[in-house]
């Protein structure tokens, strides 16, 4: 038996109430790791094409990797993967905490639900042993009250949890975990509420093996060193992610009016230097982290007061505060405590308010929204939850909203392939540009996180298509194998390091190169299976307004059609895909995707 792993996967129909247990293919662990390259290969494998998302046949998959739990800094990630309802498209969500850890420990390295519930229900895995417990209770609850409830229930559990966002199945519904900890982006938490699935909650004691534990525990040393001496982790464990709220607004692309303008007047107001003055309260860490960049943060004064919340993250500050021109750390903080617990991804929320907002100061509709107007915001996220009034049209994401109003709105529906653009505005950034067009489940940020090296001028002109394909291929690649690991993105390790470890604790022989070939086989995976879903190049393309109207009044500040075209074509030729998007027979041959070799 290999180490790293636990060795058994589970899999459970809710409309039948069959629980099995399967067992890993060494082979196939080997060609993907495990996390996101795993789910993957078996979502493209149970799911027939043009399969609805919110249908009982879509899995619902939870997965931990063979670093999860293990004794590494930045250990607690698993990731859900699914078909995303806002984009139709394939979708993994990266999550942090404690509940992957705690997952494996019961003794799976993977989950799969599929199947509907004919009623309201909940999952407790302990050690092993499953059952499917009434929910009905916890009908309409929130996400903290839901977890609470659970504990308190079943002690010593780690929970993830939906919100009444998701029992009313918001496109962008997201599944909280450990409270503040949430598989966000792209709707899982709406497919969970599609099979009357409220909560799971696991507990365990299994132990993770190890092939080599003295190798293990001396790459483990390395590790801890690298982040010790890294100059950006020491910022991240002082201020966190919205340390990067100053720097990108100075940098010209921070979202701003539904991305109209790449700066906020008020970035000093809602900066990281401005939470940890005005409402930081303590931080908080993930499984085996020493980073702690989370910051709990408490609102005592003011119209907020009696806020709590773990945030706001950077990506909230950025779409809830400056692309709604909302200048107050105080509002936003509250905003993100009504997301966790109502179950909403906060930068989908961000921008769907941001277009509503935008709709109304055009006339396109009646509803009293305005940019900077918080009190407003806050009201409509509620409506959102429950698909009241305009909450209801909201609900639907940026892409179909747009396509429901008479009037023309795509110009300003700021999204790629369904999924709401994050916190970079790439008419100042190139390479996240090519970045969205190409992500895997929408426009992302964390597929190929180009913008460091951007604004530092580390390609050389800044507003440039040179270099760029080959940043976010690789990014993209070695991104695809760490998500599969399952290791943080703050992590500061190197390629070396990731293999040495992966390898002592399974027992495998991945050379640096083999470990590269497998994130471009799990993104090749990807790939196919957005392609089955109709995706070609005609998709990897951004919103009007980036290629249409100037950040100011310089003519670099844009990225035209041509650049972009200009960026695919070499990104696609690098990928050996055909000048449509589409994997040749040869690259799926190289990879051994052809005939399902894996």
């Amino acid at each position: 038996m290999l180490g790293g792993y636990s060795g058994k996967m589970l899999e459970i129909n809710l409309t039948t109430n069959k629980v099995k247990n399967f067992f890993p293919n060494e082979k196939r662990l080997r060609a993907f790791i495990g996390g996101k390259g795993l789910g993957a290969r078996i979502l493209i494998d149970e799911l027939e094409p043009g399969a609805d998302p919110l249908g009982p046949e879509n899995p619902l998959i939870f997965a931990t990797g063979p670093l999860t739990g293990t004794t590494a800094p930045t250990s607690g990630r698993f990731c859900v993967v699914t078909k995303s309802p806002a984009t139709g498209l394939f979708l993994d969500s990266q999550v942090g905490g404690y509940f992957g850890p705690e997952m494996k420990f019961t003794g799976y390295d993977l989950i799969i639900i599929k199947g509907k519930a004919s009623k309201l229900v909940y999952l407790l895995i302990e050690n092993g042993k499953v059952s499917i417990e009434d929910a009905s209770e916890l009908m309409g609850k929130g996400i903290f009250e839901t977890e609470e409830t659970l504990k308190k229930r079943h002690p010593g559990v780690r929970v993830g949890s939906i919100g009444p966002a998701g029992e009313k199945l918001v496109k962008f519904a997201c599944i909280g975990f450990d409270l503040y900890r949430q598989a966000g982006r792209g709707g899982a938490g709406c497919v969970m509420g599609s099979k009357n699935l409220k909560a799971i909650a696991v507990t365990g004691d299994r132990k993770v093996r190890y092939a080599d534990e003295r190798e293990f525990r001396a790459l483990v040393k390395n590790a801890h060193h690298s982040i010790k001496t890294n100059d950006t982790v020491s910022l991240r464990t002082r201020y966190g992610t919205p340390l990067w709220v100053n720097p990108v607004n100075e940098a010209g692309l921070l979202p701003t009016k539904n991305f109209s303008k790449g700066v906020f007047d008020k970035a000093d107001e809602i900066s990281g230097e401005a939470m940890k003055e005005r409402i930081w309260v303590k931080n908080k860490a993930c499984f085996r982290c020493p980073i702690a960049c989370g910051k709990l943060t408490e609102v005592k004064q003011g119209n907020y007061k009696g806020t709590v919340v773990e945030g706001p993250e950077y990506e909230t500050l950025a779409l809830m505060g400056s692309n709604c021109e909302i200048g107050s750390i105080e509002a936003i903080a509250m905003m993100n405590m009504l997301c966790d617990d109502l179950g909403l991804d906060t930068i989908s929320t961000g921008n769907v308010l941001a277009f509503a907002m935008e709709c109304h100061e055009r006339g396109i509709i009646e509803e009293d929204l305005h940019f900077g107007d918080a009190d407003t915001a806050i009201e409509m996220i509620k409506k959102l939850a429950y698909r009241k009034g305009l909450g209801d049209l909201l609900a639907e994401g940026v892409e179909k909203s747009s396509q429901s109003l008479e009037q023309d709105t795509e110009t300003f529906a700021m999204h790629v392939k369904g999924l709401e653009v994050p916190g970079y505005d790439p008419r100042g950034a190139w390479g996240m540009a090519l970045a969205y067009a190409t992500s895997d489940r929408g426009a992302c940020h964390q597929r190929a996180w180009t913008v460091a090296d951007e604004i530092e001028g580390k390609l050389g002109p800044r507003y440039s298509t040179k270099g760029r394909a080959k940043l976010v291929k690789d990014k993209q690649d070695e991104r695809s194998c760490c998500y599969s690991l399952l290791l943080c993105d703050f992590a500061p390790y190197d390629v070396k390091l990731f293999v040495q470890m992966l390898n002592a604790a399974t027992g495998f022989d991945y050379t640096e190169d083999e470990y590269l070939k497998t994130g471009e086989r799990i993104w090749n995976l990807t790939r196919v299976f957005n392609v089955r879903e109709s995706v070609t190049r005609k998709d990897d393309t951004l919103p009007p307004r980036f290629m249409e109207e100037y950040l100011d009044q310089t003519d670099e500040k844009i990225v035209t059609s041509r650049n972009l075209d200009i960026m695919l074509d070499e990104y696609y030729q690098l990928r050996g895909w055909s000048d449509d998007g589409i994997p040749t027979q040869g690259k799926l041959e190289e990879l051994g995707l052809d005939k399902g070799i894996y």
